[in-house]
C-alpha cells in the first residue's frame, strides 16, 4: 500500500511478481472472460497460424496490472484512471513482473493525486504491457 507522504516523483515502487502463466490459467481466463479464441487455448491451432503455441489474453496481463495498482492503492487511495497498451506476447511459462514509478504528484480542488507509469514485463526489458494509472488519496 502506498504511503502518499513518502512518495517522490521518479520513485520506483515495490514490484508485484506473478507466478508463471499456465495453460490451465488461460483456459480458466477464457471461461471467465468469454474469449474462447483458440489462439489462447489450443496449441495445434496456434501453430497452424504460425505461432509457437498458445499466447495469453492481453486482458489477462491488464488484469495483473490492475491487481497491482489496487494493491498499491490499498485503503488509502481510489483509482480514478487506468489505461494500458499491449507489447510483446505472453506465453505459458512467462513470469510477469508488474512495475510502477511515480510520474507526478499533484493537487486539484484540494484533492491529492499521484500519476503512475506502469509496466508488465516477462523478463528485464521484455515489456508485455505498459500504461498509466491515477490514484486519489482518500481522506481518512
Amino acid at each position: 500500500m502506498l504511503q502518499f507522504k513518502e512518495l517522490q516523483q521518479g520513485q520506483k515502487l515495490e514490484p508485484l511478481v506473478k507466478p508463471a502463466v499456465t495453460k490451465v490459467q488461460l483456459v480458466k481466463y477464457a471461461g471467465a472472460s468469454g474469449d474462447f479464441n483458440p489462439l489462447h487455448t489450443d496449441d495445434a491451432f496456434a501453430q497452424s497460424i504460425g505461432m509457437p503455441g498458445v499466447i495469453a489474453h492481453g486482458m489477462l496481463v491488464m488484469g495483473f496490472l490492475g491487481q497491482y495498482v489496487m494493491e498499491l492503492a490499498g485503503t488509502s487511495a481510489t483509482l480514478t484512471n487506468f489505461n494500458m497498451r499491449f507489447g510483446a506476447m505472453t506465453r505459458p511459462g512467462d513470469e510477469i513482473t508488474c512495475l510502477a514509478s511515480v510520474k507526478k504528484i499533484y493537487q486539484e480542488q484540494a484533492k491529492q493525486f499521484v500519476d503512475l507509469d506502469l509496466y508488465a514485463e516477462k523478463a528485464p526489458g521484455k515489456i508485455v504491457g505498459f500504461g498509466e494509472a491515477t490514484l486519489q488519496l482518500i481522506e481518512l
